[in-house]
Protein backbone atom coordinates (compact mmCIF):
# COMPACT_ATOMS: atom_id res chain seq x y z
CA UNK A 1 0.00 0.00 0.00
CA UNK A 2 1.16 3.66 -0.71
CA UNK A 3 0.69 5.45 2.33
CA UNK A 4 -1.06 8.97 1.66
CA UNK A 5 0.07 11.75 4.16
CA UNK A 6 -2.11 14.35 5.18
CA UNK A 7 -1.71 17.98 4.54
CA UNK A 8 -2.04 20.83 6.44
CA UNK A 9 -5.77 22.39 6.90
CA UNK A 10 -9.20 21.55 8.24
CA UNK A 11 -9.98 18.20 8.92
CA UNK A 12 -14.07 18.54 7.43
CA UNK A 13 -15.15 20.00 4.15
CA UNK A 14 -18.21 21.99 3.66
CA UNK A 15 -20.44 19.39 3.51
CA UNK A 16 -18.82 17.63 6.66
CA UNK A 17 -17.11 14.73 5.09
CA UNK A 18 -13.11 14.14 5.45
CA UNK A 19 -11.31 16.90 3.23
CA UNK A 20 -8.52 14.14 2.77
CA UNK A 21 -8.20 10.97 4.14
CA UNK A 22 -4.61 9.40 5.40
CA UNK A 23 -1.75 9.15 7.74
CA UNK A 24 0.18 11.90 9.63
CA UNK A 25 2.84 11.90 11.88
CA UNK A 26 0.67 14.84 13.89
CA UNK A 27 -2.08 16.80 14.37
CA UNK A 28 -2.16 18.35 10.85
CA UNK A 29 -5.46 18.66 10.58
CA UNK A 30 -8.01 20.97 11.99
CA UNK A 31 -10.84 19.37 14.20
CA UNK A 32 -14.27 21.20 15.16
CA UNK A 33 -17.05 19.95 16.23
CA UNK A 34 -19.44 22.61 14.73
CA UNK A 35 -17.88 21.40 11.44
CA UNK A 36 -20.02 17.96 11.07
CA UNK A 37 -23.11 17.78 9.48
CA UNK A 38 -24.97 15.19 10.67
CA UNK A 39 -27.10 14.91 13.87
CA UNK A 40 -24.34 15.79 16.72
CA UNK A 41 -25.24 12.78 19.07
CA UNK A 42 -23.38 10.58 16.52
CA UNK A 43 -20.40 12.70 17.38
CA UNK A 44 -17.79 10.47 19.66
CA UNK A 45 -14.67 12.11 21.42
CA UNK A 46 -12.41 10.71 24.09
CA UNK A 47 -9.27 10.53 25.93
CA UNK A 48 -8.34 7.05 26.56
CA UNK A 49 -4.72 6.47 28.65
CA UNK A 50 -3.07 3.28 29.97
CA UNK A 51 -0.20 3.87 32.05
CA UNK A 52 1.96 0.83 33.82
CA UNK A 53 4.11 -2.37 33.68
CA UNK A 54 4.34 -5.81 33.55
CA UNK A 55 3.28 -5.61 37.47
CA UNK A 56 0.38 -3.19 37.55
CA UNK A 57 -0.91 -0.61 35.83
CA UNK A 58 -4.19 1.64 35.37
CA UNK A 59 -6.61 2.89 32.43
CA UNK A 60 -8.35 5.84 32.69
CA UNK A 61 -11.02 7.32 29.90
CA UNK A 62 -13.04 10.26 29.29
CA UNK A 63 -15.40 10.42 27.11
CA UNK A 64 -18.14 12.53 25.19
CA UNK A 65 -20.57 10.26 23.05
CA UNK A 66 -23.00 12.86 22.73
CA UNK A 67 -25.98 10.78 23.78
CA UNK A 68 -23.76 9.89 27.21
CA UNK A 69 -20.55 10.91 28.58
CA UNK A 70 -18.43 8.00 30.41
CA UNK A 71 -15.82 8.59 32.99
CA UNK A 72 -14.09 5.37 34.35
CA UNK A 73 -11.30 3.77 35.43
CA UNK A 74 -9.51 0.49 35.88
CA UNK A 75 -6.96 -0.85 38.01
CA UNK A 76 -5.02 -3.72 36.92
CA UNK A 77 -2.76 -5.92 39.57
CA UNK A 78 -0.98 -8.22 36.92
CA UNK A 79 1.02 -10.46 39.48
CA UNK A 80 -2.39 -10.99 41.21
CA UNK A 81 -4.58 -11.89 38.19
CA UNK A 82 -7.23 -9.32 39.44
CA UNK A 83 -8.67 -5.90 37.43
CA UNK A 84 -11.93 -4.22 38.35
CA UNK A 85 -13.14 -1.26 36.72
CA UNK A 86 -15.47 1.48 37.50
CA UNK A 87 -17.08 4.36 35.33
CA UNK A 88 -20.00 7.53 35.53
CA UNK A 89 -22.04 7.41 33.15
CA UNK A 90 -24.37 10.59 32.15
CA UNK A 91 -26.72 10.83 29.40
CA UNK A 92 -27.49 13.74 26.89
CA UNK A 93 -23.76 15.03 27.56
CA UNK A 94 -24.02 16.31 24.22
CA UNK A 95 -20.78 18.34 24.40
CA UNK A 96 -20.83 19.43 27.71
CA UNK A 97 -17.51 17.67 28.93
CA UNK A 98 -16.26 20.39 26.50
CA UNK A 99 -12.93 18.03 25.59
CA UNK A 100 -9.80 20.02 23.40
CA UNK A 101 -9.75 19.95 19.85
CA UNK A 102 -6.35 19.13 19.60
CA UNK A 103 -3.96 17.00 22.66
CA UNK A 104 -1.31 19.08 21.86
CA UNK A 105 -2.81 21.87 24.53
CA UNK A 106 -6.62 22.47 26.87
CA UNK A 107 -7.70 20.56 30.13
CA UNK A 108 -10.02 18.27 30.75
CA UNK A 109 -11.61 18.55 34.17
CA UNK A 110 -14.42 16.36 35.45
CA UNK A 111 -15.46 16.80 39.47
CA UNK A 112 -18.50 15.71 41.32
CA UNK A 113 -19.32 13.21 44.09
CA UNK A 114 -18.88 10.53 42.40
CA UNK A 115 -15.22 11.01 40.79
CA UNK A 116 -12.95 13.66 40.23
CA UNK A 117 -10.72 13.31 37.28
CA UNK A 118 -8.21 16.06 35.95
CA UNK A 119 -6.05 15.39 32.52
CA UNK A 120 -3.92 18.61 32.73
CA UNK A 121 -0.73 20.09 30.55
CA UNK A 122 2.33 21.50 32.49
CA UNK A 123 4.18 24.12 31.40
CA UNK A 124 7.32 21.53 31.20
CA UNK A 125 5.55 20.11 28.62
CA UNK A 126 4.31 16.84 30.82
CA UNK A 127 0.79 15.91 30.95
CA UNK A 128 -0.74 15.50 34.43
CA UNK A 129 -3.18 13.29 35.19
CA UNK A 130 -5.17 13.12 38.69
CA UNK A 131 -8.05 10.73 39.76
CA UNK A 132 -9.85 10.43 42.38
CA UNK A 133 -12.58 7.95 42.44
CA UNK A 134 -13.97 6.87 46.06
CA UNK A 135 -15.27 3.73 46.85
CA UNK A 136 -13.77 2.28 43.72
CA UNK A 137 -13.61 -1.18 45.28
CA UNK A 138 -14.90 -2.34 48.01
CA UNK A 139 -15.26 0.81 49.92
CA UNK A 140 -11.58 1.68 49.09
CA UNK A 141 -10.67 4.35 47.38
CA UNK A 142 -8.72 4.48 44.42
CA UNK A 143 -6.20 7.58 43.67
CA UNK A 144 -3.75 8.04 40.85
CA UNK A 145 -1.10 11.15 40.34
CA UNK A 146 0.80 10.93 37.16
CA UNK A 147 2.69 12.77 34.90
CA UNK A 148 3.46 11.26 31.62
CA UNK A 149 6.32 12.70 29.34
CA UNK A 150 6.31 12.10 25.56
CA UNK A 151 9.86 10.16 24.19
CA UNK A 152 8.82 10.39 20.61
CA UNK A 153 9.09 13.23 17.88
CA UNK A 154 6.45 11.14 15.95
CA UNK A 155 3.47 9.73 16.96
CA UNK A 156 0.22 7.55 14.68
CA UNK A 157 -2.56 10.27 13.26
CA UNK A 158 -4.95 8.46 11.06
CA UNK A 159 -7.92 10.32 9.19
CA UNK A 160 -10.43 7.68 8.38
CA UNK A 161 -13.64 7.88 6.51
CA UNK A 162 -16.55 5.60 6.54
CA UNK A 163 -18.30 4.48 3.66
CA UNK A 164 -21.24 6.14 4.75
CA UNK A 165 -21.13 9.68 4.06
CA UNK A 166 -20.42 12.46 7.08
CA UNK A 167 -19.01 10.04 9.04
CA UNK A 168 -15.27 9.43 10.43
CA UNK A 169 -12.16 8.80 12.91
CA UNK A 170 -9.74 11.15 13.27
CA UNK A 171 -7.44 9.10 15.90
CA UNK A 172 -3.98 10.11 17.63
CA UNK A 173 -2.06 7.06 19.52
CA UNK A 174 1.33 8.47 21.34
CA UNK A 175 3.24 5.76 22.63
CA UNK A 176 5.83 5.50 24.61
CA UNK A 177 4.93 8.07 27.29
CA UNK A 178 7.33 7.83 29.91
CA UNK A 179 5.26 7.60 33.12
CA UNK A 180 6.45 8.85 36.84
CA UNK A 181 4.59 9.61 40.26
CA UNK A 182 2.14 6.73 41.85
CA UNK A 183 -1.37 4.90 42.01
CA UNK A 184 -3.49 3.68 45.19
CA UNK A 185 -6.29 1.63 45.96
CA UNK A 186 -6.80 2.12 49.63
CA UNK A 187 -3.81 1.01 51.87
CA UNK A 188 -2.02 -0.58 48.55
CA UNK A 189 0.45 1.77 46.95
CA UNK A 190 1.91 1.43 43.54
CA UNK A 191 5.03 3.84 42.27
CA UNK A 192 5.72 4.03 38.83
CA UNK A 193 9.19 4.34 38.06
CA UNK A 194 11.37 3.71 35.01
CA UNK A 195 9.79 0.50 34.11
CA UNK A 196 6.55 1.86 33.44
CA UNK A 197 4.94 4.00 30.02
CA UNK A 198 1.75 5.09 28.75
CA UNK A 199 0.01 5.19 26.20
CA UNK A 200 -2.26 7.76 24.84
CA UNK A 201 -5.41 6.61 22.54
CA UNK A 202 -6.72 10.41 21.18
CA UNK A 203 -10.09 9.95 19.42
CA UNK A 204 -12.39 12.45 17.80
CA UNK A 205 -15.41 11.26 14.97
CA UNK A 206 -19.05 10.45 14.03
CA UNK A 207 -19.33 6.71 14.10
CA UNK A 208 -21.37 4.04 12.36
CA UNK A 209 -23.74 2.04 14.70
CA UNK A 210 -22.21 -1.00 14.54
CA UNK A 211 -18.67 -1.75 14.09
CA UNK A 212 -15.39 -3.80 15.21
CA UNK A 213 -11.87 -2.91 15.50
CA UNK A 214 -8.81 -4.79 16.62
CA UNK A 215 -6.05 -3.03 18.12
CA UNK A 216 -2.42 -3.82 19.93
CA UNK A 217 -0.55 -1.46 21.41
CA UNK A 218 3.23 -1.94 23.13
CA UNK A 219 5.65 0.41 24.82
CA UNK A 220 8.29 -0.80 26.71
CA UNK A 221 12.35 -1.07 27.20
CA UNK A 222 14.08 -4.03 25.41
CA UNK A 223 17.60 -4.43 25.66
CA UNK A 224 18.09 -0.80 26.62
CA UNK A 225 16.37 0.34 23.91
CA UNK A 226 12.87 2.04 24.23
CA UNK A 227 10.48 -0.08 21.38
CA UNK A 228 6.79 0.16 21.02
CA UNK A 229 4.12 -0.53 18.09
CA UNK A 230 0.60 0.53 17.05
CA UNK A 231 -1.33 -2.02 14.99
CA UNK A 232 -5.04 -2.10 14.71
CA UNK A 233 -7.45 -2.30 11.62
CA UNK A 234 -11.16 -3.43 11.22
CA UNK A 235 -13.45 -0.62 10.45
CA UNK A 236 -14.10 2.66 7.88
CA UNK A 237 -12.12 2.75 4.44
CA UNK A 238 -8.40 2.57 5.23
CA UNK A 239 -7.28 2.29 1.64
CA UNK A 240 -5.22 5.57 1.91
CA UNK A 241 -3.39 4.33 5.04
CA UNK A 242 -4.00 2.09 8.14
CA UNK A 243 -2.55 2.77 11.65
CA UNK A 244 0.43 0.92 12.07
CA UNK A 245 3.47 1.86 12.97
CA UNK A 246 6.92 0.58 14.92
CA UNK A 247 8.87 2.65 16.98
CA UNK A 248 12.12 1.53 18.15
CA UNK A 249 14.88 4.35 19.74
CA UNK A 250 12.93 7.46 18.96
CA UNK A 251 12.22 6.10 14.95
CA UNK A 252 8.91 5.64 13.39
CA UNK A 253 8.53 3.05 11.00
CA UNK A 254 5.13 2.97 9.17
CA UNK A 255 4.02 -0.92 8.83
CA UNK A 256 1.24 -2.14 6.20
CA UNK A 257 -1.61 -4.61 6.70
CA UNK A 258 -2.24 -6.43 9.82
CA UNK A 259 -4.09 -9.66 11.09
CA UNK A 260 -5.01 -10.75 14.15
CA UNK A 261 -5.52 -14.74 14.76
CA UNK A 262 -7.09 -14.81 17.97
CA UNK A 263 -7.17 -18.81 18.76
CA UNK A 264 -11.04 -20.43 18.77
CA UNK A 265 -12.70 -22.42 21.56
CA UNK A 266 -14.44 -26.04 20.81
CA UNK A 267 -17.68 -24.43 20.24
CA UNK A 268 -16.24 -21.54 17.57
CA UNK A 269 -15.84 -18.86 19.98
CA UNK A 270 -12.80 -16.91 20.52
CA UNK A 271 -10.36 -18.27 23.22
CA UNK A 272 -8.84 -14.81 23.91
CA UNK A 273 -6.32 -16.37 26.79
CA UNK A 274 -4.70 -19.10 24.04
CA UNK A 275 -1.22 -17.41 22.32
CA UNK A 276 -2.71 -15.46 19.39
CA UNK A 277 -0.66 -15.02 16.46
CA UNK A 278 -0.08 -11.20 14.71
CA UNK A 279 1.27 -11.25 10.87
CA UNK A 280 0.93 -9.19 7.96
CA UNK A 281 0.15 -10.56 4.54
CA UNK A 282 3.89 -9.38 3.58
CA UNK A 283 5.41 -11.40 6.36
CA UNK A 284 6.91 -8.17 7.43
CA UNK A 285 5.39 -8.59 10.89
CA UNK A 286 5.49 -12.10 12.74
CA UNK A 287 4.74 -11.82 16.36
CA UNK A 288 3.05 -14.14 18.96
CA UNK A 289 1.33 -12.60 21.75
CA UNK A 290 1.15 -14.84 25.10
CA UNK A 291 -2.42 -13.48 27.16
CA UNK A 292 -1.75 -12.73 31.01
CA UNK A 293 -5.61 -11.05 31.95
CA UNK A 294 -8.36 -10.46 29.76
CA UNK A 295 -10.37 -7.38 30.87
CA UNK A 296 -13.70 -8.34 29.48
CA UNK A 297 -16.01 -5.89 28.68
CA UNK A 298 -20.33 -6.77 28.83
CA UNK A 299 -22.29 -3.82 28.70
CA UNK A 300 -26.25 -4.07 26.83
CA UNK A 301 -28.42 -0.84 27.25
CA UNK A 302 -31.57 -1.07 25.26
CA UNK A 303 -29.81 -0.93 21.62
CA UNK A 304 -26.56 0.81 22.98
CA UNK A 305 -24.02 -2.75 23.45
CA UNK A 306 -20.48 -3.46 23.82
CA UNK A 307 -18.96 -6.78 23.39
CA UNK A 308 -15.02 -6.17 23.92
CA UNK A 309 -11.88 -8.06 25.50
CA UNK A 310 -8.49 -5.97 26.07
CA UNK A 311 -6.21 -9.00 27.26
CA UNK A 312 -2.81 -7.98 28.30
CA UNK A 313 0.41 -9.89 27.83
CA UNK A 314 3.73 -10.33 26.54
CA UNK A 315 5.08 -10.58 22.43
CA UNK A 316 7.38 -11.75 21.11
CA UNK A 317 9.05 -11.99 17.30
CA UNK A 318 10.06 -10.30 14.54
CA UNK A 319 8.95 -6.82 12.50
CA UNK A 320 10.87 -6.27 9.63
CA UNK A 321 10.57 -2.79 7.92
CA UNK A 322 13.03 -0.61 5.42
CA UNK A 323 15.76 -3.29 5.38
CA UNK A 324 15.75 -3.68 8.96
CA UNK A 325 14.99 -6.54 11.10
CA UNK A 326 13.91 -6.18 14.68
CA UNK A 327 13.81 -8.59 17.11
CA UNK A 328 11.52 -8.44 20.45
CA UNK A 329 11.02 -10.84 23.13
CA UNK A 330 8.64 -10.46 26.79
CA UNK A 331 7.73 -7.26 26.31
CA UNK A 332 5.05 -6.06 27.34
CA UNK A 333 1.56 -4.52 26.00
CA UNK A 334 -2.11 -5.26 24.88
CA UNK A 335 -4.19 -6.31 22.20
CA UNK A 336 -7.94 -5.89 21.76
CA UNK A 337 -11.46 -7.37 19.76
CA UNK A 338 -14.45 -4.49 20.51
CA UNK A 339 -17.16 -4.92 18.92
CA UNK A 340 -19.57 -1.88 19.79
CA UNK A 341 -23.31 -0.71 18.74
CA UNK A 342 -23.27 2.41 19.84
Amino acid sequence: MDTKYLKDGYLLDQNGNLSEAGFAKSLVKIYRRDDVKTNHLKIKEWDYYFIGNENFGIALTIADNSYMSLVGATFFNFQKNFEHSKNVMRFMSRGKLHLPTDSRGGDIIYENKKASFKFLHEDSGKRHLQVRFPSFFEKKDLRADIYLEETLEDTMVIATPFLKPKHFYYNQKINLLKASGYMKLGDEHFDFLDDSFGVLDWGRGVWTYKNTWYWSSMSDCYNNHLVGFNLGYGFGDTSKATENVFYYDNVQYKLNDVKFDIPLNSRGGFDYMKPWKIRSSSGDIDLTFEPMLDRRTRLSALIIKQHGDQVFGKFKGRINVDDKSFYIEDVFGFAERVTNYW
